[in-house]
């Protein structure tokens, strides 16, 4: 699957820890109906194999809707499972030693949090980045709100794709018009609303604005 920076556009993040099972793939299949470009799996707890299990239905989920499958943290089961890419954090695999496992079977986004660590990505061969939390973070307790001012300044020295993340809604898209970033990772405003169809339609109609 070709991936570049509109994938990025509507990029939602969500796995089924704490949610019962059945929930979680009829929540993840509105969003896909509602129109987000890009998934990643994160799933902190789960063990090995139901992880694994997981991926591969997730997989097919969103191949049925030809969204690539973004997995959290883990360059195994994104590769057992047939997913189209990883994420890592800046506490997680470096992306060196995952592009080494990897090679070019896989996307790779990494978290970058200051124009050093975007270059430094970048360089090492990540696809895109991820930045925030530019509004703080409903599902991490532990990160430090991201100024608006260092996001551009991470967008405009870099060459590959950057999506925001961090507390991102319906109420404060806007505010990262100019930023020049591809797109938003949200999580909480897709799999908390009442309605994610109709949600994830009016997010990505925001999110088209925000990266004109």
């Amino acid at each position: 699957m070709n991936f570049d920076g509109k994938n990025l556009l509507l990029y939602a993040v969500g796995g089924s820890d704490g949610t019962e099972k059945n929930k979680f793939f009829a929540d993840l299949e509105s969003a896909l109906k509602g129109g987000v470009t890009c998934f990643q799996l994160r799933e902190k707890h789960l063990p090995f194999d139901e992880f694994l299990a997981e991926a591969k239905e997730v997989k097919k989920l969103c191949s049925k809707y030809s969204v690539p499958l973004i997995i959290n943290d883990n360059i195994e089961i994104a590769l057992l499972s047939g997913a189209d890419g990883a994420h890592v954090g800046q506490d997680d695999m470096n992306i060196t030693e995952a592009r080494k496992i990897a090679g070019e079977r896989l996307v790779i986004g990494v978290s970058a949090h200051n124009v050093e660590e975007a270059l430094l990505a970048e360089k090492n061969g990540a696809d895109y980045l991820g930045s925030g939390a530019v509004f703080g973070s409903q599902t991490k307790s532990n990160v430090r709100t991201l100024p608006l001012e260092t996001l551009k300044n991470i967008c405009s020295s870099v060459k590959i794709p950057v999506v925001a993340i961090g507390g991102i809604n319906e109420t404060n898209m806007m505010r990262l018009a100019g930023c020049s970033i591809n797109g938003v990772a949200v999580i909480s405003a897709i799999f908390g609303a009442t309605d994610i169809e109709t949600e994830c339609r009016m997010l990505k109609k925001l999110a088209e604005k925000v990266a004109e």
